[in-house]
């Protein structure tokens, strides 16, 4: 992919006669700093890491159920419509909170909605720990989800704005940095269930759905205190709002460069200003250039998650039922299966996407995917010792095509195919269609799986095999392309699509 960007599009820093320091009169000034990487031991690493410990806060609290939804039922008398009203509660909350989070991460600012956020997993935590009955565990579920939709967003702009253009830990790098983290705190909660399952005795089972829910307030209570620490705006968005001046303050703060701001009248009148938040920027992205693009992270998005969660939060389900394993070796097994191939599949994308791309490892990924659904589908229920290896073998390769491919790269697809103006708002789009997949994958799972058996699996399958069908329809390619500029661009100038 290749893009011209106007001669007009700014000023490149440069230095003064007397003053060695970068220069910055315009938006694009600050986004060329950021893109050419942060000074040695500036805290911008730090701030990704607590971006990504909202992720870590997602996943956690979107995968605690996994070994609950049973427990609760029985301790409820939930009927199964009832057990799917509070097993969906949080992707409910996920939906409306994408849509509402991604308007606001770019009206706002990133750094406002990301700590406000933090409180809703706090609250929710503590209120699904303390729940005495089903509606106050779905309504808490639902804020929680609010606190979920509103957070990712707001964590993939901090991930892409504080990450350098090309090289290793580049933007797509930084992004994609969010599958290992997801797949950590999967293994977390499980490691929690299996530590818990050993040392509460049988007569304070029921406790354990409500220490694992509750848990989640910790990790959220720990990003809360540091938050002044390391946290700041999004130099970019500040520059883009027309705040030079905090923009340079963030740079020297986070990125260790200290700058010099022109801002004098005539840099001012040539300085073209970005689109400002709206929610009319909806709107925008199913026009122009970013029609393309939104149709694809899109289809990714879905394919990838209505699989995924079919399959991995259905993981417990599936070792327990369709291989007929105990609880203990159902916790063990999804451990080892998380952490060997997803989490470490999410490792190699981190990696290679610099130089391989997000598209081939998304292709990648998907092709390993549907091979897997087949031959899950084909093994169907194991009947002896060497079909369960297979049947395995076959979650296995799932697992790791996921984490290589469009578990690490949707999220890729859906933050850098747009520019700081409309990323919020982009991804916010984006995680409001991919939670809707998820509740009707989570609905309906338990319903197909019990009426199909392993015959789901081959519904399941047309996921990939959309996802693979939109990629090679649609060979956009974001890792490396400098998205940000399309803020700056003259009408003149040309994008690629």
């Amino acid at each position: 992919m290749s893009a011209s960007i106007a001669p007009d599009r700014a000023h490149a820093p440069a230095a003064a006669t007397t003053d060695a320091r970068p220069v910055i009169r315009s938006a694009a000034d600050v986004s060329d700093l950021v893109n050419r990487g942060a000074a040695v031991g500036s805290d911008a690493r730090v701030v990704i890491a607590i971006a990504l410990g909202g992720v870590f806060l997602d996943a956690y609290d979107l995968g605690a159920l996994a070994f609950g939804v049973k427990d609760i039922a029985r301790e409820f008398s939930l009927t199964p419509t009832g057990t799917g009203f509070v097993a969906s509660a949080i992707t409910f909350g996920a939906i409306i909170g994408a849509l509402i989070g991604g308007y606001l991460t770019d009206k706002i600012g990133r750094y406002r909605v990301f700590m406000a956020d933090m409180f809703f997993f706090v609250i929710a935590a503590i209120a699904c720990a303390l729940a005495p009955n089903a509606w106050v565990l779905g309504g808490s579920r639902f804020v929680m989800g609010l606190g979920v939709g509103i957070d990712l967003p707001v964590a993939m702009a901090f991930l892409a704005e504080f990450s350098r253009l090309k090289g290793r830990g580049n933007k797509a790098a930084s992004i994609a940095m969010w599958c290992p983290t997801w797949y950590a705190a999967i293994s977390v909660s499980y490691l929690l269930v299996l530590g818990l399952y050993a040392v509460l005795p049988e007569s304070h089972s029921g406790w354990l759905w409500r220490l694992i829910l509750g848990f989640g307030a910790v990790p959220a209570i720990v990003i809360i205190a540091i938050r002044s620490r390391y946290i700041s705006e999004s130099p970019v968005w500040a520059a883009n709002q027309g705040d030079l001046a905090g923009a340079a303050a963030i740079l020297k703060r986070s990125y260790g460069i200290d700058t010099r701001v022109d801002a004098s009248p005539a840099t001012a009148a040539a300085t073209r200003t970005p689109r400002k938040a709206s929610w009319s920027n909806y709107g925008a992205l199913l026009r122009g250039v970013y029609l393309r693009r939104t149709v694809l992270a899109t289809i990714i998005a879905i394919a990838s998650s209505f699989a995924y969660n079919a399959v991995a939060f259905g993981l417990p389900v599936i070792i327990s039922s369709f291989l007929k394993q105990s609880m203990l070796t159902t916790i063990l097994a999804s451990l080892a299966l998380n952490l060997c191939f997803a989490f470490v599949g999410g490792l190699i994308a981190v990696r290679t996407v610099p130089k391989i791309g997000a598209w081939k490892l998304t292709v990648g990924g998907y092709a390993f995917q549907l091979a897997a659904l087949v031959g899950l589908a084909i093994v169907g229920r194991p009947a002896n010792g060497a079909e369960v290896v297979m049947a395995i073998a076959f979650l296995a390769l799932f697992l790791l095509g996921q984490g290589f491919g469009p578990g690490s790269h949707s999220m890729t697809f859906a933050s850098l195919s747009y520019p700081t103006s409309l990323r919020g708002v982009g991804v916010g789009f984006n995680q409001t269609l991919m939670r809707s997949s998820s509740t009707v994958s989570l609905f309906l799972f338990p319903v197909l799986s019990a009426a199909l058996g392993t015959k789901v699996f081959w519904i399941i399958a047309a996921a990939p095999l959309a996802g693979l069908i939109a990629l090679l329809a649609i060979r956009w390619e974001p890792s490396g392309y400098d998205v940000d500029a399309e803020d700056f661009e003259a009408s003149g100038g040309r994008v690629a699509g």
